[in-house]
């Protein structure tokens, strides 16, 4: 099935067509959630969901995406993701499970946003036509399990009235909650509507993605989010004025990264020795790490001029947390940095500069919780910038090992195995956990950083760019 992942970064991600400004970054630390009272739905038989979502956290962790319930635990419908990976459907009324639908597809990628809609019509005659699940663009036809509502059943997955609530990142008094960014989220109250009243496959690159909707005909409890209102995450455009009451979501939680514009995070499946608790959308890290490992970033850079901010937010002493470049986020999970993929990390108790393979080679300002760092990744002229607060700790830039090929991340890291705790913040210019007063972009328009993205590097004015694909599909 076509995804929108970092290294598709044809016309899906150009700036033409239908481009969504906008998504909503849901954390299960913070109990982020959406809620409703419902109303009188058009049907109890046919309706249409339709989301785009990227997750966050880590594998193996369960994460409610959409839900509806009665006032009893046992009448309840609900949309997740489970601990297995798997996309499932379900909607039960007392001991009557009317769906279970349970993909055998897996969804793990961090980098990638994916589209799902689930299409409802128990009027039809063929049990499979009833429930349909696009992932994609694409007929889902391959379930671990599969039981599928009698004809013209009511179901509680629309069931509306005034004690009824449906919820966006939760299921009411269950946890974990959702971690995860969501975008484009529509429900279509009383139509079963296929894949593409939603999206399209792009005619060069065969990546699906999305149409403007706003010409739907909702039906009465329909809604339509777009996440355009920072102040009101929950505001529903489609004409209703379905609008949800937000739980923990804050204007901080809007961000720039979509399914048309996918941003770097951080993370990925390649944790090895260290095991961080992340968590703001994959923009937060904290860690104990026993050993030398990196987190690395979940999008690899194989050319270009790329800037991220990092705001060192916690720690139990200034120990030798370290923040650089990466290459091979697999390999550079071991126990020595020798046998990793450090081409240049940065520690902080004693600012030194540490190279792959190498003793520190050079020192900059040491950093403390509170700073704001900046790193600056030319690979155009393989060089590494690193800046404090705004200030260039050098001019000169670190010469990046060009007998290393492939594609390189930007990481923090620790150097001490000591089971001392860090947290980290990033900033890839999508929106972050921390406050940002300035408001800097890059020459094309993107980011949000405290400071800028363009420096005089080596005695040449340099522009570098926000890590998004948009960007690499003219950089990249």
């Amino acid at each position: 099935m076509p995804l929108i992942l970092p290294g598709n970064v044809g016309s899906a991600t150009a700036a033409t067509g239908f481009n969504v400004a906008n998504s909503a970054r849901f954390d299960n630390a913070g109990d982020d959630s959406l809620t409703r009272s419902k109303g009188s739905e058009t049907s109890l038989r046919k309706g249409t969901l339709s989301f785009w979502i990227k997750r966050a956290e880590a594998v193996g962790t369960a994460m409610w995406i959409y839900s509806n319930e009665t006032t009893s635990s046992s009448n309840r419908a609900y949309i997740e993701v489970d601990a297995n990976e798997n996309f499932r459907v379900i909607s039960s009324e007392g001991a009557d499970t009317q769906i279970l639908l349970v993909t055998d597809a897996e969804f793990r990628d961090f980098s990638a946003w994916t589209n799902f809609v689930v299409s409802v019509d128990t009027t039809q005659g063929t049990a499979a036509n009833r429930v349909k699940i696009y992932i994609n663009g694409v007929l889902e036809t391959s379930f671990s399990t599969s039981t599928y509502p009698g004809q013209n059943a009511d179901l509680i997955l629309f069931k509306g009235g005034q004690t009824n609530k449906e919820h966006i990142g939760k299921l009411n008094g269950e946890s974990p909650k959702l971690s995860a960014y969501l975008s484009e989220f529509v429900f279509v109250d009383g139509l079963q509507l296929a894949a593409d009243q939603f999206g399209e496959f792009d005619s060069d690159s065969g990546i699906w993605r999305p149409i403007d909707v706003s010409g739907l005909t909702f039906g009465n409890e329909g809604f339509y989010l777009n996440f355009q209102t920072s102040a009101e995450l929950g505001d529903d455009v489609s004409g209703n004025t379905n609008d949800f009451s937000e739980t923990n979501l804050i204007a901080t939680n809007q961000s720039t990264d979509t399914c048309t514009n996918n941003s770097a995070t951080i993370g990925n499946l390649f944790m090895g020795l260290n095991t961080p608790t992340f968590s703001e959308g994959n923009l937060q890290s904290y860690s104990n790490a026993t050993g030398i490992s990196p987190i690395p970033s979940s999008m690899g850079l194989a050319s270009g001029k790329w800037y991220v901010e990092l705001k060192y937010a916690a720690t139990t002493s200034n120990d030798n947390t370290g923040i650089g470049i990466t290459m091979d986020p697999a390999s550079g999970n071991q126990a020595n940095s020798d046998q990793g993929g450090y081409v240049f990390s940065y520690a902080a108790a004693n600012g030194n500069y540490f190279p792959y393979q190498g003793d520190p080679s050079g020192s900059g300002a040491t950093y403390t919780v509170g700073d704001i760092m900046g790193i600056y990744m030319d690979l155009d002229n393989m060089k590494l910038y690193f800046s404090k607060n705004g200030t260039l700790n050098s001019s000169t830039g670190l010469t990046i090992n060009v007998s290393n090929t492939g594609f390189y991340y930007f990481c923090v890291a620790d150097f001490t195995g000591s089971s001392n705790y860090w947290t980290w913040q990033w900033n890839f210019g999508a929106g972050c956990p921390f406050a940002i007063s300035t408001g800097n972009t890059d020459d094309n328009g993107y980011g949000n950083f405290e400071y800028s993205p363009n420096i005089t590097g080596d005695s040449a004015a340099k522009k570098f760019y926000s890590c998004n694909t948009k960007n690499l599909a003219e950089f990249g």
